[in-house]
């Protein structure tokens, strides 16, 4: 099963400032470890929000864009993991092993077929597995 490891934002990754090479040694060391344990599937860090934005629903077919920079850093997402490992307990473990000194992950289970019951008919199951491929095709996966 798969689990997404939310990393939190924080004042610092906010500032715009970037790891340092120690950080990025650690980070690489880690990512290393996850890949021959073979759990990582995807990883990254991301920009502060200065370059980002919120695309916002209010009603069928409108939305509001609202650029960046988002003042809540808590609620801001600095990077993430997908890992894809047996348990929960697992993705846990391995959560406890990031070379961070401060800071706070989440972690959350990745949905799969099954989660979605009755309603994710075989036609729309067919649909979803017909995307993927495409997508794997798309990007070399």
């Amino acid at each position: 099963m798969k689990y997404m490891v939310i990393v939190k934002s924080g004042d610092e990754s906010e500032s715009g400032a970037l790891p340092t090479e120690q950080e990025l040694a650690e980070m690489t060391r880690y990512n290393e470890e996850l890949v021959a344990a073979g759990v990582m599937v995807d990883g990254n860090g991301l920009l502060d929000s200065r370059s980002g934005a919120r695309v916002k629903f209010s009603g069928k077919g409108r939305t509001t864009v609202v650029d960046g920079p988002f003042t809540e850093t808590k609620e801001l997402v600095a990077g993430y993991w997908i890992l894809d490992v047996a348990s929960r307990d697992e993705a846990i473990g391995w959560a406890r092993r990031i070379p961070f000194e401060s800071g706070e992950v989440e972690i959350r289970k990745v949905a799969e077929d099954a989660d979605f019951g009755e309603e994710f008919t075989p036609e729309l199951r067919e649909a979803e597995q017909r995307m993927r491929e495409r997508i794997a095709e798309q990007h070399g996966g």
